[in-house]
Protein backbone atom coordinates (compact mmCIF):
# COMPACT_ATOMS: atom_id res chain seq x y z
CA UNK A 1 0.00 0.00 0.00
CA UNK A 2 0.92 3.64 -0.42
CA UNK A 3 1.82 6.48 1.81
CA UNK A 4 -0.54 7.90 2.06
CA UNK A 5 -3.26 5.13 2.40
CA UNK A 6 -1.25 3.70 5.62
CA UNK A 7 -1.64 6.84 6.91
CA UNK A 8 -5.23 6.85 6.20
CA UNK A 9 -5.83 3.25 7.87
CA UNK A 10 -3.71 4.79 10.93
CA UNK A 11 -5.91 7.63 11.69
CA UNK A 12 -8.80 5.51 11.57
CA UNK A 13 -6.93 3.42 14.20
CA UNK A 14 -6.32 6.34 16.12
CA UNK A 15 -9.86 7.75 16.12
CA UNK A 16 -11.03 4.30 16.92
CA UNK A 17 -9.32 3.45 19.59
CA UNK A 18 -11.41 3.07 22.84
CA UNK A 19 -8.80 4.80 24.97
CA UNK A 20 -7.82 7.80 23.27
CA UNK A 21 -9.74 8.20 19.83
CA UNK A 22 -12.23 10.43 19.39
CA UNK A 23 -16.21 9.80 21.46
CA UNK A 24 -18.08 9.89 17.99
CA UNK A 25 -16.05 7.77 15.86
CA UNK A 26 -15.91 5.13 18.91
CA UNK A 27 -19.50 5.68 19.37
CA UNK A 28 -20.60 4.86 15.88
CA UNK A 29 -20.96 0.75 13.89
CA UNK A 30 -21.95 -0.31 10.57
CA UNK A 31 -25.61 0.92 10.50
CA UNK A 32 -25.23 4.72 12.38
CA UNK A 33 -22.18 5.25 9.46
CA UNK A 34 -24.35 3.48 6.34
CA UNK A 35 -26.63 6.66 5.95
CA UNK A 36 -23.23 8.87 5.40
CA UNK A 37 -21.71 6.30 2.94
CA UNK A 38 -24.63 6.90 1.06
CA UNK A 39 -24.68 10.74 1.36
CA UNK A 40 -20.89 10.61 0.10
CA UNK A 41 -21.63 8.27 -2.42
CA UNK A 42 -24.32 11.60 -3.80
CA UNK A 43 -21.62 13.88 -3.18
CA UNK A 44 -19.58 12.33 -5.47
CA UNK A 45 -21.80 11.91 -8.29
CA UNK A 46 -23.38 15.70 -7.45
CA UNK A 47 -19.56 16.71 -8.50
CA UNK A 48 -19.37 14.91 -11.50
CA UNK A 49 -22.38 16.53 -12.63
CA UNK A 50 -20.48 19.91 -11.86
CA UNK A 51 -17.31 19.18 -13.15
CA UNK A 52 -16.21 20.50 -10.08
CA UNK A 53 -12.58 18.15 -10.60
CA UNK A 54 -11.22 20.28 -7.29
CA UNK A 55 -14.46 19.02 -5.01
CA UNK A 56 -14.26 15.54 -7.18
CA UNK A 57 -10.79 14.70 -5.52
CA UNK A 58 -12.25 15.66 -1.75
CA UNK A 59 -15.53 13.95 -2.43
CA UNK A 60 -13.71 10.78 -3.57
CA UNK A 61 -11.51 11.29 -0.52
CA UNK A 62 -14.53 11.61 1.57
CA UNK A 63 -16.21 8.57 -0.11
CA UNK A 64 -12.84 6.37 0.61
CA UNK A 65 -12.43 7.64 4.19
CA UNK A 66 -16.13 5.68 4.67
CA UNK A 67 -14.97 2.23 3.09
CA UNK A 68 -11.56 2.57 5.75
CA UNK A 69 -14.40 3.69 8.29
CA UNK A 70 -16.31 0.06 7.66
CA UNK A 71 -12.93 -1.75 7.12
CA UNK A 72 -11.89 -0.58 10.44
CA UNK A 73 -14.70 -1.56 12.19
CA UNK A 74 -15.01 -5.16 10.78
CA UNK A 75 -11.12 -5.45 11.69
CA UNK A 76 -11.82 -4.77 15.44
CA UNK A 77 -14.77 -7.30 15.43
CA UNK A 78 -12.46 -10.00 13.57
CA UNK A 79 -14.62 -10.36 10.53
CA UNK A 80 -11.87 -8.21 7.56
CA UNK A 81 -9.63 -5.96 7.08
CA UNK A 82 -9.31 -3.16 4.67
CA UNK A 83 -6.78 -5.19 2.88
CA UNK A 84 -9.27 -7.99 2.77
CA UNK A 85 -11.64 -5.11 0.84
CA UNK A 86 -9.03 -4.23 -1.79
CA UNK A 87 -7.88 -8.43 -2.55
CA UNK A 88 -11.81 -8.95 -2.88
CA UNK A 89 -12.37 -6.25 -5.56
CA UNK A 90 -9.06 -7.25 -6.99
CA UNK A 91 -9.96 -10.42 -7.64
CA UNK A 92 -13.33 -9.84 -8.66
CA UNK A 93 -12.60 -7.71 -11.37
CA UNK A 94 -9.65 -9.78 -12.81
CA UNK A 95 -12.03 -12.52 -13.24
CA UNK A 96 -14.66 -10.22 -14.66
CA UNK A 97 -12.04 -9.30 -17.16
CA UNK A 98 -10.50 -12.97 -18.58
CA UNK A 99 -9.74 -11.02 -21.83
CA UNK A 100 -7.53 -8.70 -20.02
CA UNK A 101 -6.07 -10.39 -17.32
CA UNK A 102 -7.05 -14.69 -18.39
CA UNK A 103 -6.14 -16.66 -21.52
CA UNK A 104 -9.45 -16.08 -23.17
CA UNK A 105 -7.91 -12.69 -25.13
CA UNK A 106 -9.92 -10.47 -27.91
CA UNK A 107 -12.86 -8.15 -26.70
CA UNK A 108 -15.11 -9.52 -24.17
CA UNK A 109 -18.29 -11.23 -26.46
CA UNK A 110 -21.75 -9.67 -26.03
CA UNK A 111 -23.80 -10.84 -22.83
CA UNK A 112 -20.00 -12.69 -21.43
CA UNK A 113 -20.03 -9.83 -18.59
CA UNK A 114 -23.44 -10.70 -17.62
CA UNK A 115 -22.69 -14.54 -17.49
CA UNK A 116 -19.75 -14.30 -15.31
CA UNK A 117 -21.48 -11.96 -13.19
CA UNK A 118 -24.69 -14.28 -12.44
CA UNK A 119 -21.70 -17.13 -11.96
CA UNK A 120 -20.87 -14.93 -9.47
CA UNK A 121 -24.46 -15.09 -7.60
CA UNK A 122 -24.51 -18.52 -8.24
CA UNK A 123 -21.28 -19.09 -6.02
CA UNK A 124 -22.82 -16.78 -3.19
CA UNK A 125 -25.82 -19.01 -2.83
CA UNK A 126 -27.85 -17.21 -5.41
CA UNK A 127 -30.89 -19.43 -7.01
CA UNK A 128 -32.90 -16.68 -8.61
CA UNK A 129 -32.94 -13.74 -10.97
CA UNK A 130 -33.89 -11.02 -8.15
CA UNK A 131 -31.84 -12.42 -5.61
CA UNK A 132 -28.27 -9.81 -4.73
CA UNK A 133 -30.56 -6.68 -5.75
CA UNK A 134 -29.83 -4.71 -2.77
CA UNK A 135 -33.40 -3.23 -0.69
CA UNK A 136 -30.97 -0.37 0.24
CA UNK A 137 -31.08 1.16 -3.15
CA UNK A 138 -33.05 4.31 -4.20
CA UNK A 139 -36.16 3.45 -5.17
CA UNK A 140 -35.79 3.97 -9.15
CA UNK A 141 -32.24 2.60 -9.15
CA UNK A 142 -33.95 -0.53 -8.11
CA UNK A 143 -36.90 -0.70 -10.22
CA UNK A 144 -34.17 -0.78 -13.51
CA UNK A 145 -32.59 -3.45 -11.73
CA UNK A 146 -35.37 -5.74 -10.86
CA UNK A 147 -36.68 -5.18 -14.05
CA UNK A 148 -33.21 -5.57 -16.27
CA UNK A 149 -33.27 -8.79 -14.48
CA UNK A 150 -36.52 -10.05 -15.31
CA UNK A 151 -35.67 -9.18 -18.87
CA UNK A 152 -32.34 -11.23 -18.47
CA UNK A 153 -35.12 -14.48 -17.74
CA UNK A 154 -37.51 -13.78 -21.22
CA UNK A 155 -40.19 -11.57 -18.75
CA UNK A 156 -40.18 -8.49 -21.07
CA UNK A 157 -42.73 -6.94 -23.50
CA UNK A 158 -41.60 -7.61 -27.22
CA UNK A 159 -41.64 -3.76 -27.65
CA UNK A 160 -42.60 -0.25 -26.09
CA UNK A 161 -46.35 -0.50 -27.39
CA UNK A 162 -46.89 -2.77 -24.13
CA UNK A 163 -45.58 -0.81 -20.98
CA UNK A 164 -47.08 2.44 -23.00
CA UNK A 165 -50.62 0.51 -22.68
CA UNK A 166 -49.80 -0.82 -19.30
CA UNK A 167 -49.33 2.84 -18.18
CA UNK A 168 -52.50 4.02 -18.99
CA UNK A 169 -54.26 1.12 -17.55
CA UNK A 170 -52.23 2.26 -14.13
CA UNK A 171 -53.28 6.17 -14.66
CA UNK A 172 -56.77 4.94 -14.68
CA UNK A 173 -56.02 2.39 -11.76
CA UNK A 174 -54.66 5.54 -9.84
CA UNK A 175 -57.38 7.93 -10.51
CA UNK A 176 -59.75 4.90 -9.37
CA UNK A 177 -58.06 4.77 -6.38
CA UNK A 178 -60.53 5.32 -3.06
CA UNK A 179 -57.84 5.42 -0.19
CA UNK A 180 -54.37 6.62 0.58
CA UNK A 181 -53.37 2.81 0.58
CA UNK A 182 -54.43 2.52 -2.62
CA UNK A 183 -53.14 5.85 -4.01
CA UNK A 184 -49.49 4.78 -2.85
CA UNK A 185 -49.56 1.17 -3.96
CA UNK A 186 -50.98 2.84 -7.53
CA UNK A 187 -49.13 5.58 -7.73
CA UNK A 188 -45.97 2.95 -7.54
CA UNK A 189 -47.10 1.37 -10.06
CA UNK A 190 -47.53 4.07 -12.29
CA UNK A 191 -43.47 5.28 -11.74
CA UNK A 192 -42.61 1.36 -12.19
CA UNK A 193 -44.03 1.08 -15.90
CA UNK A 194 -42.74 4.53 -16.63
CA UNK A 195 -39.20 2.81 -15.94
CA UNK A 196 -39.94 0.77 -18.45
CA UNK A 197 -41.13 2.82 -20.86
CA UNK A 198 -37.66 4.81 -20.47
CA UNK A 199 -35.66 2.03 -20.12
CA UNK A 200 -36.95 0.35 -23.38
CA UNK A 201 -35.30 3.78 -25.15
CA UNK A 202 -31.85 2.82 -23.41
CA UNK A 203 -32.19 5.71 -20.72
CA UNK A 204 -30.99 5.46 -18.02
CA UNK A 205 -33.89 6.51 -15.51
CA UNK A 206 -31.59 8.14 -12.22
CA UNK A 207 -29.73 10.04 -14.81
CA UNK A 208 -32.81 11.09 -16.59
CA UNK A 209 -34.70 11.91 -13.14
CA UNK A 210 -31.47 13.52 -12.18
CA UNK A 211 -30.83 15.94 -15.60
CA UNK A 212 -34.74 17.20 -15.24
CA UNK A 213 -34.58 17.67 -11.92
CA UNK A 214 -31.29 19.95 -12.29
CA UNK A 215 -33.20 21.45 -15.71
CA UNK A 216 -35.94 22.32 -13.08
CA UNK A 217 -34.23 23.89 -10.91
CA UNK A 218 -32.34 26.38 -13.04
CA UNK A 219 -35.70 27.92 -14.83
CA UNK A 220 -37.20 28.21 -11.11
CA UNK A 221 -34.27 30.08 -10.14
CA UNK A 222 -33.94 32.25 -13.21
CA UNK A 223 -38.43 32.40 -12.36
CA UNK A 224 -37.90 34.22 -9.48
CA UNK A 225 -34.96 36.49 -10.93
CA UNK A 226 -36.88 37.78 -13.39
CA UNK A 227 -39.57 38.48 -11.60
CA UNK A 228 -37.54 39.77 -8.52
CA UNK A 229 -36.17 42.21 -11.78
CA UNK A 230 -39.64 43.02 -12.83
CA UNK A 231 -40.54 44.10 -8.84
CA UNK A 232 -42.40 41.32 -8.19
CA UNK A 233 -43.09 38.89 -5.49
CA UNK A 234 -43.23 35.72 -7.36
CA UNK A 235 -44.89 33.82 -4.63
CA UNK A 236 -47.95 36.23 -5.25
CA UNK A 237 -48.61 36.03 -8.41
CA UNK A 238 -51.04 33.59 -9.97
CA UNK A 239 -50.47 31.08 -12.21
CA UNK A 240 -50.91 32.41 -15.60
CA UNK A 241 -48.39 35.16 -14.44
CA UNK A 242 -46.17 32.70 -13.21
CA UNK A 243 -46.15 30.50 -16.29
CA UNK A 244 -45.23 33.23 -18.73
CA UNK A 245 -42.02 33.63 -16.41
CA UNK A 246 -41.58 30.02 -16.87
CA UNK A 247 -41.91 30.58 -20.55
CA UNK A 248 -39.15 33.19 -20.41
CA UNK A 249 -36.96 31.63 -18.05
CA UNK A 250 -37.13 28.64 -20.64
CA UNK A 251 -36.22 30.92 -23.37
CA UNK A 252 -33.14 32.06 -21.27
CA UNK A 253 -31.61 29.26 -20.27
CA UNK A 254 -33.28 26.19 -22.29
Amino acid sequence: MSDQTDRLLTIMARLRDPQTGCEWDTAQNFSTIAPYTIEEAYEVADAIDRGDMDDLRGELGDLLFQVVFHARMAEEAGHFAFEDVARHIADKMEARHPHIFGDEGGVMEDGRWEDLKAAEREATGATGAMDGIAQALPALLRSHKLQKRAARVGFEWHDVTGPLAKLEEELAELEAAESDEERLMEAGDVLFVVVNIIRRYGVDPEQALRASNSKFERRFRMMERLAKTDGQEFSALDLDAQERYWQRAKGDIG
